[in-house]
């Protein structure tokens, strides 16, 4: 018996955003220290941070009509290292969010923290805020992982937070990596055990991938540390999708598990191709035609908030860059792609030309067609990015 659109996973999904709705992204640019496999834009130096909140705040008055109306469902505080705020912080660009733009009587508001930061009177004071959704950077449980990414937080404190974080919020989500040098299979699975005995809602869990002009990258090259194994990698991947699903874990997105009604709105809406504003510096945004992306270095940034205006670079996206964005985000999803929005939106040619690019890959069972949506195959998800990129409309 087939499930309806509203129950099925396909459904809760869609329907998390789909009746329209918009989110607000704030990044805040500022670590304790850096972590070796992270490329992101931050700042160990906190300075200039008493400024760069209040450039925050008045980015977000700056671009008040962006969203065209739309009501606000998630705001997002990423990083770097949000937790570093304080909660009077916190509740500072939260309030100028919501002076600003309409915002949802249930928005779903995160905040990214890292464990040394989530002390338990920190815990308790940030349910005074608005906050209602914690997303934790645990990574491993093991010490010797920790070190070797060089994070700031232990694995006795991580779970002292986790512990804690549990009694007072509901909707919590651990971040865990896999495919790190010199970590076992067994081990893996004691990682995936020891989060899941928190019970939480939802996981995230990411291969470690070694992005240029990281400090990782240079230990590679020096032979310090070994390589990613990226055989290994998929090995722990299919390793984690069977345990998270036995325990009642939907793979609603490649490197998301949320069980029923705990899906990331904030994810979701990127996937989905919601409009989002991206606040902060190297912040990223879309409005369905246009992505803008804020200047990646802080006194830029300050500087030019400070004389009311925008430091950022505007793309305005073809056919072509649409179609390929919603291949490569429909097939990381258990949405799919649908072939009759794709014959809507881009016409009968992109749809023909997408079913024949994929013939190959159905062929090795990597990809099906079910329902008139082109997904992928439990054996196809891991690889989703790459046979997506072949799937792109190039001229």
């Amino acid at each position: 018996m087939s499930m309806s659109e509203s129950s099925s996973p396909m459904g809760r999904l869609g329907g998390a955003l789909g009746l329209g709705g918009a989110g607000i992204y704030i990044h805040i640019p500022f670590c304790k220290q850096a972590c070796h496999y992270c490329d992101f834009h931050f700042s160990t130096s906190l300075k200039k941070k008493d400024e760069l909140i209040q450039c925050l705040a008045k980015e977000i008055e700056l671009r008040k009509d962006e969203l065209g109306g739309e009501t606000v469902e998630t705001i997002y505080f990423g990083g770097g290292t949000p937790s570093l705020l304080s909660n009077d912080e916190l509740r500072f660009l939260i309030d100028t969010v919501y002076k600003n733009f309409e915002v949802s009587e249930t928005p779903e508001i995160t905040l990214e923290a890292n464990p040394d930061d989530l002390s338990d009177e920190q815990i308790n004071e940030l349910t005074t805020t608005r906050i209602n959704r914690l997303s934790i950077g645990v990574q491993s449980f093991f010490e010797r992982d920790l070190k070797l990414m060089n994070r700031a937080h232990n694995a006795e404190e991580a779970k002292n937070c986790l512990s804690e974080a549990i009694k007072s919020f509901e909707n919590i989500s651990i971040d865990l990596i896999y495919g790190i040098p010199g970590l076992s299979n067994n081990e893996w699975i004691s990682n995936i055990e020891k989060a899941l005995s928190f019970k939480v809602p939802h996981i995230s869990a990411y291969a470690l991938t070694v992005e240029p002009k990281t400090a990782l990258a240079s230990f590679i090259k020096k032979g310090i540390v070994d390589n990613v194994d990226d055989d290994l990698a998929h090995e722990q991947y299919n390793i984690l999708v069977d345990k998270l699903q036995a325990e009642g874990f939907i793979n609603y997105e490649l490197s998301n598990f949320g069980k029923p009604n705990y899906f990331s709105k904030n994810n979701s809406a990127y996937w989905l191709g919601n409009p989002y504003l991206g606040i902060g510096p190297s912040a990223h945004s879309f409005n369905g035609d246009q992505r803008s992306w804020n200047v990646s270095n802080n006194t830029k940034y300050i500087k030019a908030i400070q004389n009311g205006e925008l430091p950022q670079e505007i793309e305005t996206l073809s056919k072509r860059d649409r179609f390929n964005e919603y291949v490569m985000t429909g097939l990381r999803t258990i949405c799919g792609v649908s072939l009759k929005k794709v014959e809507q939106d881009f016409g009968l040619d992109y749809k023909k030309y997408l079913l024949e690019q994929s013939e190959i890959y159905i062929d090795e069972h990597l990809l099906y067609i079910d329902g008139a949506k082109l997904l992928t195959t439990k054996k196809g998800k891991f690889l989703s990015d790459g046979i997506a990129s072949h799937l792109f409309k190039i001229t």
